[in-house]
């Protein structure tokens, strides 16, 4: 019985059985290749637990995105262009940069679900504090208590980032792991249209005007869907896993950045990842040249919420498919893809469009951007669980992700200044450093399957 349950639960459990059987999309949904036999017995549960809480809080990040909903509200509440340019980088590497350190603890432990469940709480605080600063505040106090709860959210962003890859690792097997990303994208993609859907009806209604209430009733949204996916983290079954490297915090971080020196696959890995950031933080300035092409009317917000949304919902299953087949195939794709995808907005900001031509093409880039952006995500998030086991995948993310975290500091300023000479130039740097990536990724070894 995959829940461990006794027979008068067993229509209970038949369902979750049966639902994924058919999520999982295998006739053999029962293969179980690289976790315990003890995991296996309650695979499908754990399945099915893990996709609804990580969807829950993938719909509270749509809501709550830096890119789009909080850029939007920082200028509704007249703070300084500044604080739009740092919050995007400040949200990433702030969940980053302290990964390894925090690693070392989560190492001595045997069960880590619980440090997800603590990251949630916190983040579902965070977000609640934005609501309010964005109720009570205007000009610069709005922004730098925007920053301090953005601060919090991101450290606590970084407990579910380490936690949930090693809950998923031991809990879920090889196959099925990409699939399931893939799920948690499409659901929240769903929902993201509608709450976009509902912002463009409301934006119409009030004329277009900026809706600091409607900005903030996302926000206290985001925080009860952090809050419910803790509650859902909690029923997973996870069974003690290894505790080795859980010593003196400070000592055992340096000794697993050594792991970049030593460990030539894993170390183009991180290049390949760093190489591929042009995905996500190109966004901001294609936002940014849409709201000087189209204007700031409120419900082209609501179209760009919608349309990224409505990117994930049509490809993240079918990504998560090729993630299990080929993670290494699908991240050198997206490479290509960024590649061509940022090539064709330089061109397209070189011309002088009838605005109907703008009114489609910026919506519409940025759909396909949402789309390449998950084939990157899902790609490498799918490709770095694969390709270690234990407390190995452990050190994998947290020497990586601070890494990155790191690198997404410097390149954000870099870009940062590039973009004074022109966006064209930012966006420039963004498809060079893709098509060095997909070149690096050939390298890679093929770790699916």
């Amino acid at each position: 019985m995959p829940l461990g349950m006794d027979n008068k639960d067993s229509r209970h459990a038949d369902w979750v059985e049966k639902l994924y059987t058919r999520l999982a999309n295998e006739e053999d949904a029962r293969v179980c290749k690289a976790i315990s036999e003890d995991a296996c017995r309650v695979v499908s549960g754990n399945f099915l637990l893990l996709l609804f809480s990580n969807a829950l809080t993938k719909i509270g990040d749509r809501l709550a995105n830096p890119k789009t909903t909080l850029a939007w509200l920082l200028q509704a509440l007249g703070a300084p262009a500044f604080f739009t340019g740092i919050i995007v980088p400040l949200r990433e590497a702030g969940s980053l940069v302290p990964q390894l350190v925090i690693a070392a603890y989560i190492r001595a432990l045997t069960i880590r679900k619980w440090v997800w469940v603590v990251g949630a709480l916190l983040q579902s605080v965070a977000v609640a504090c934005m609501a309010v600063c964005a109720l009570t505040l205007e000009g610069a106090a709005a922004g730098w208590a925007l920053l301090a709860a953005l601060s919090m959210f991101s450290l606590s962003r970084g407990l579910c980032s380490i936690a949930s890859k090693d809950v998923m690792g031991k809990t879920i097997p090889k196959t099925r792991r990409g699939r399931l990303k893939g799920w948690m994208t499409s659901a929240s993609g769903l929902v993201a249209m509608g709450a976009g859907g509902v912002m463009i009806l409301q934006a119409f209604r009030d004329g277009g005007r900026d809706s600091v209430m409607a900005f903030s009733l996302l926000l206290f949204t985001a925080a009860v869907l952090w809050l419910a996916a803790a509650g859902t983290f909690a029923f997973i079954k996870e069974f003690p896993g290894e505790t080795e490297g859980g010593g003196n915090a400070i000592t055992e971080g340096l000794a697993q950045i050594r792991t970049m020196a030593t460990d030539a696959p894993f170390r183009r890995f991180v290049i390949v990842r760093a190489l591929a950031m042009g995905s996500g933080l190109s966004a901001p300035f294609i936002i940014t040249v849409a709201h000087q092409r189209l204007g700031g009317e409120a419900w082209w917000l609501g179209i760009f919420i919608l349309a990224d949304g409505l990117s994930a919902l049509l490809s993240a299953p079918l990504l998560g498919r090729l993630a299990d087949r080929d993670s290494r195939f699908l991240l050198q794709a997206s490479l290509l893809s960024v590649f061509s995808l940022l090539l064709l907005v330089i061109l397209i900001m070189q011309l002088s469009l009838p605005d109907y031509l703008d009114w489609v093409l910026f919506p519409l880039l940025f759909f396909v951007l949402g789309i390449i952006h998950s084939g990157v995500r899902l790609g490498r998030k799918t490709y770095l669980i694969d390709m270690a086991e234990g407390n190995r995948r452990t050190t994998y993310v947290a020497v990586s992700n601070t890494l990155i975290g790191l690198a997404l500091l410097v390149v954000g300023a870099l870009t940062g200044l590039l973009a004074l000479l022109s966006i064209e130039v930012a966006l420039a740097f963004f498809a060079a450093c893709a098509v060095a990536g997909w070149g690096l990724s050939n390298q890679l070894p093929d770790v699916s399957g």
